[in-house]
């Protein structure tokens, strides 16, 4: 096997940047390899900051992943987008700023710190070549609507005291700006960053490896095993690979790009429109960041911005991600029997019994995480543990393989599950001691050297799926320096609260339409941050649970990143569907859009997020959790059929209008709300066996 594998020739010249790094391989050429081996280290380095085995302080942490960021995004993208010489020469440029910038840092730390309120002007010149690189970094990775927003915030600060009213500020001078943004803990280097630099990479690196080790196929046999051969079956695949493959990635793009190859082209066999197909897979796959137990990015930047357990936000998430594919689910079956779109033939399929039965140890690591999220640890402890435990199963089976004695097996996994127990006790060198061994031992056969390059090409690949998230949590961070140092957020909040006063709904429904508009041109991320950085304080004042009004808007940032014209998952599968990414986005939407009523109910009734469960009995909390979910359910089921028009026959405009109003209530709540509901379902229901047995008469 060529030490190369992973890289690919050709890539087109039509993809966007962010595409271009989440689906393509690295090219074959000798520009590429050099950053296959930079994304390798990138990989290695951050492993090693993940599992202690690297100590340096955190601003030379963050400098140094940020300074990766720059040294693999330029050449990168100038090499896949095939640009010319001038082109590729400039991205080595920047990547070389990038690195200098971090160079910079860890020089002078120490310096920095003492003369901390007083930059020289060579730090205020290192400080903008920061801000130019993270700018232009974000600009090619993502388009321009991420850079334009923070450049405006940026603008704010050097202008805002010009403006009259509420948003005037008092000024600040440049070195006052540069310092905060470019050298404090509230800027480039904050929060987003961190967590970027530690949870987030760590967890793309666990999915990443694995993928190599035949989760995805474990998932698309259970779920074809499941679904396949029911009404809409193709689809409900998409909903359940895709569910399944978000516990472990947490990124859409990345979840559209693998089983997405497999699910649009089957949906498309079996009678599905390439809009409708692409759309249901950009779907499912933007759920994966609120499916527990890895979700996306956001998760760990929530869980750090409101100083609580990570399994605290898993809890409040889990019950609205089952009911977000629980809403996509029933779109597409109502999707099928509309157009009597039929399942695949049964003995086609494989068993889903035999594909847990054979492959159930893949699960382990997964299971190792959830247990141990949930029994307090940290993400970065638990997905360490998780990521050496997957690469453990990788390397042990091909070193099982080659015992032709199934009692041997036995015993060298006993004995190498001993042995690992001993991190335990011994810490991470017992780990990294393993880990020496079997790598070794795989080196010295011919079988494991493919297995260490498949191991090597995991490492490149999770630093590559990485760079646009870092890079986005980067410059999002010029977004939070200004609101702190200007205190806008405080303003902005002040205006939410002036409006809830009065209508609570009307504050809810700015702040959905906020994230929507945010999100139609940037990325889940950097709308969270900025959203719930302004309306997040505001609507806690207003009585809502912290956790629940940051999930508000993390929900609507999830179904914003569906809606055009950016709509980043929708435009990583039209390659695979054949079709425009505008038309995917848009059937996206229709797919989703029994989704954006469970935000709202959350917030009318936290119980539905597992939350307020403190003040009142353990039975009356279990009570009006199965009310408050049932209430969901059967809502979702109405504003599905509103959307789809059918419900085991076709709607007409009236019925559909009379299927959104039950909807409404069912969301609503307010006193009799409920029961004007009930009476609303018992008149759909008599109504619907009044024609049906007109139209058998007939």
């Amino acid at each position: 096997m060529n030490t190369t594998d992973n890289l690919s020739p050709e890539l087109s010249k039509k993809s966007t940047g962010l595409k271009n790094i989440i689906s393509n391989s690295f090219p074959k050429t000798t520009e590429g390899k050099i950053l296959y081996y930079i994304a390798v280290i990138f990989s290695l380095f951050q492993v090693g900051i993940a599992s202690h085995l690297i100590e340096i302080t955190g601003q030379l942490q963050l400098s140094t992943h940020v300074g990766f960021l720059g040294l693999l995004c330029f050449p990168l993208i100038a090499l896949s987008k095939q640009k010319k010489l001038f082109f590729r020469i400039l991205a080595w440029m920047l990547a070389m700023l990038s690195v200098a910038v971090a160079i910079y840092q860890i020089v002078e730390y120490e310096a920095l710190i003492l003369r901390s309120g007083d930059p020289t002007s060579l730090d205020i010149i290192f400080g903008i070549i920061a801000l130019v690189v993270v700018f232009t970094a974000s600009f090619v990775t993502m388009g321009p609507a991420l850079p334009i927003i923070s450049g405006l915030f940026l603008l704010y600060c050097f202008f805002g005291n010009y403006l009259t009213g509420v948003l005037q500020h008092r000024g600040y001078d440049i070195s006052q700006i540069i310092e905060h943004i470019t050298y404090g803990t509230e800027g480039i280097y904050g929060i987003p960053t961190y967590v970027s630099s530690t949870y987030i990479f760590l967890f793309i690196l666990f999915g990443s490896f694995l993928e190599r080790a035949g989760v995805i196929k474990l998932f698309t046999d259970v779920s074809l095993g499941l679904v396949g051969h029911k009404l809409g079956g193709p689809a409900k695949v998409s909903i359940i690979s895709s569910s399944l493959m978000g516990t472990i990635s947490g990124s859409g793009v990345a979840n559209v790009v693998t089983t997405g190859q497999f699910t649009i082209p089957l949906m498309k066999k079996f009678g599905y429109s390439p809009s409708f197909s692409g759309g249901v897979e950009s779907t499912s796959s933007m759920g994966g960041q609120i499916m527990p137990p890895v979700m996306g990015a956001v998760a760990f930047i929530m869980a750090e911005t409101l100083e609580i357990q990570y399994y605290q936000v898993v809890k409040a998430a889990i019950i609205p991600a089952i009911l977000y594919y629980l809403s996509a689910f029933w779109m597409v079956h109502l999707e099928a029997g509309k157009k009597d779109l039929t399942g695949l033939p049964k003995e086609q399929l494989p068993s889903a019994y035999q594909a847990i039965k054979l492959n159930w140890y893949l699960i382990i690591p997964l299971i190792v995480l959830v247990f141990l999220l949930f029994r307090g640890y940290t993400p970065l402890y638990s997905g360490t543990i998780g990521l050496f435990l997957t690469t453990f199963l990788i390397l042990g089976t091909a070193i099982s393989q080659g015992f032709s004695n199934y009692f041997v097996r036995i015993i060298f996994w006993i004995f190498l599950g001993f042995i690992a127990s001993g991190f335990f006790k011994f810490g991470n060198y017992m780990i990294a001691i393993i880990l020496l061994i079997l790598i070794v031992w795989n080196f010295l056969k011919s079988d494991g050297r493919t297995v260490l390059l498949n191991c090597r090409d995991a490492l490149a690949e999770g630093a590559k799926t990485a760079l646009p998230v870092g890079i986005a949590c980067s410059v999002v961070g010029v977004i939070i320096g200004t609101l702190t140092l200007t205190g806008a957020a405080s303003t902005i909040a002040q205006i939410i609260l002036e409006i809830g006063e009065k209508s609570l709904f009307l504050s809810l429904f700015l702040t959905m339409i906020m994230c929507l508009i945010l999100g139609m041109g940037i990325p889940t991320i950097p709308n969270y941050i900025i959203t719930s950085a302004v309306a997040g304080p505001a609507l806690y004042e207003l009585g809502i649970p912290l956790i629940v009004s940051h999930m508000f808007v993390f929900y609507f940032g999830i179904l914003a990143d569906l809606t055009p014209p950016v709509a980043l998952a929708c435009f990583a599968a039209a390659p695979i569907a054949k079709e425009s990414g505008f038309k995917i986005s848009i059937q996206a939407v229709r797919v989703a859009i029994a989704g954006f009523l469970i935000p709202y109910m959350a917030v009318y009734s936290p119980t539905l997020m597992l939350q307020n469960y403190q003040d009142q009995s353990l039975t009356i909390f279990l009570l009006s959790f199965i009310f408050i979910l049932a209430k969901a359910i059967v809502a979702i089921l109405f504003l599905g059929a509103t959307v789809i028009g059918y419900m085991k026959r076709d709607l007409n405009l009236f019925e559909r209008v009379f299927c959104l109003i039950i909807a409404c209530f069912l969301i609503t709540a307010l006193p009799i709300t409920d029961e004007i509901a009930g009476i609303l379902i018992v008149i759909y229901f008599v109504m619907n066996w009044l024609k049906t047995k007109k139209n058998k008469l007939i």
